[in-house]
């Protein structure tokens, strides 16, 4: 299987490529990203791209799945507009280059509570992404929509820290219709899709985040 990856320097991305490169079945993993990562590994292509330039990009190998990780935060992004630009203008380039590629099936990345007609600005750009990846016609599209990410990221988020803390408190007490607001760990994310995306027959898959698999503990 020939597999096309952006997003790989983020906590989800990175998890993705990691266990695409341990998977017997893969034969080739691209990653496309703004620099290259300090990876090696026999199955891996790295490929600089300017993501607002997907359209003409051809490459060498026919893609089977695309998964899509990328995203920011509007702290990161430093403007509304860029983030758009992240979140919702990048996807949809990397949809489409996939598609021109070859991939039959593309997952992506969203967040729970998405939705094009949100109040909230992330979730509204994040369900509109969502439209126009879908739009695209890809013949299985798999969107997963994880509520607070749990891992190590390579930058300080006192938010996230001090959320992680709060929900380790309180995830016992989640129940019900709130077991979708539980954490999850980023391992589980990755697995979850790759699984989802490989199994998928239909147009549009939905993974909520309380039907993200865990890991069993051993």
């Amino acid at each position: 299987m020939n597999y096309l990856l952006s997003g790989t320097s983020g906590l989800v991305g990175s998890q993705l490529l990691e266990q695409l490169l341990n998977d017997p079945s893969t034969t080739t993993v691209i990653s496309l990203g703004r620099k290259n990562l300090v990876v090696t590994h026999p199955k891996l292509t790295q490929i600089e791209v300017d993501f607002s330039q997907l359209s003409s990009l051809q490459l060498d190998h026919k893609i089977d799945i695309a998964f899509c990780a990328l995203g920011t935060t509007i702290k990161k992004a430093g403007s509304k507009e860029k983030q758009i630009e992240i979140d919702k203008t990048y996807v949809v380039n990397f949809a489409a280059c996939a598609k021109q590629n070859g991939a039959k099936k593309i997952a992506v990345v969203s967040s729970l509570g998405s939705k094009a007609n949100s109040s909230n600005f992330y979730l509204r750009v994040k369900g509109e992404m969502e439209q126009e990846v879908q739009a695209l016609g890809i013949e299985n599209t798999v969107f997963i929509r994880p509520s607070m990410l749990l891992g190590d990221r390579k930058e300080y988020r006192f938010g996230e820290k001090v959320g992680a803390v709060v929900l380790k408190i309180f995830q016992p007490l989640m129940i019900g219709s709130w077991k979708k607001y539980r954490g999850v760990h980023v391992r589980d994310v990755a697995r979850t899709l790759i699984n989802e995306t490989k199994n998928a027959v239909i147009p549009l898959t939905i993974v909520e985040s309380d039907q993200i698999l865990k890991q069993p503990s051993h």
